[in-house]
């Protein structure tokens, strides 16, 4: 494992409370979409790569009665969380989601993650290794945060007073040469409001995405931020918009089938 997946990892560890609390249920609307874009399944069993809490569980189990339901998920943390709640309702495994294990090979009905996509090392290796995972007729429904979510609003002014920008150079390429039909690829965007702005800097520390930059750069590196943050944000509660990319591509019947997408 490398080192930035085992921070990763450690990050989600320490923040897997805090994140089932508070970023679950603001974030259900994304989820709700991602699961409602399965349509015609085939039979056959469903993985969620990057499952974190497993918050697709209940929605899944509910669409889809009777089917084999897995989660996978780097953080133990996480991992415990969603086996405390779903108890033998679904298996959830610890391991790195990025490359599937080759026993899921052209075996899921379905495949679907929220959120996760962006945090990988390599998002289009990733992409591929679950598109490979789906049987002929199974369709992949991902959403993620892209480069861009939004203008203003917490994510936004965080992004401005870290200053720098991660590579997601990987977008414009990560449908391309996929073997599928690709359905969907839009930006959904659902509101989301937090009691202040302070609220949401300090759960994102504890409960969020950032525990594991608080890990590679320490607390005094986390308070100059959050001061920072804190001068450009409004008073009060926060609602904004933030928008996430939805794509969802079909594993075709046969080769000819497969469409490559435009540009």
């Amino acid at each position: 494992m490398t080192d930035r997946l085992s921070r990763i990892a450690r990050g989600w560890d320490q923040a897997a409370d805090g994140y089932e609390a508070y970023f679950v249920p603001r974030f259900a609307p994304w989820v709700a979409t991602a699961v409602e874009a399965l349509e015609d399944v085939p039979d056959g069993p469903i993985l969620v790569p990057c499952c974190g809490t497993f918050p697709e569980a209940e929605l899944l189990l509910e669409r889809f009665p009777g089917r084999e339901l897995a989660g996978i998920d780097l953080s133990a943390g996480m991992v415990d969380r969603a086996r405390e709640r779903l108890g033998q309702r679904v298996t959830v495994v610890q391991g790195d989601a990025n490359i599937l294990d080759a026993r899921w090979t052209g075996a899921c009905a379905a495949v679907v993650s929220a959120f996760g996509l962006q945090q990988l090392p390599d998002p289009e290796a990733a992409i591929r290794s679950w598109t490979d995972a789906l049987k002929p007729g199974g369709r992949l429904s991902v959403v993620y945060w892209p480069e861009i979510t939004e203008d203003d609003g917490p994510f936004a002014v965080v992004a401005r007073a870290i200053g720098e920008r991660s590579d997601y150079s990987w977008e414009d390429r990560l449908l391309d040469g996929l073997d599928a039909v690709v359905e969907r690829d839009e930006f959904v965007t659902h509101p989301m409001t937090h009691p202040d702005a302070a609220t949401y800097f300090d759960t994102s520390n504890h409960g969020g995405s950032m525990r594991a930059l608080a890990l590679a750069r320490g607390d005094d590196y986390i308070a100059q931020l959050r001061e920072k943050y804190l001068e450009q944000a409004p008073a009060g509660e926060w609602t904004h918009h933030p928008r996430a990319r939805l794509i969802v591509v079909r594993k075709p019947l046969s080769r000819a089938e497969a469409v490559p997408p435009t540009s």
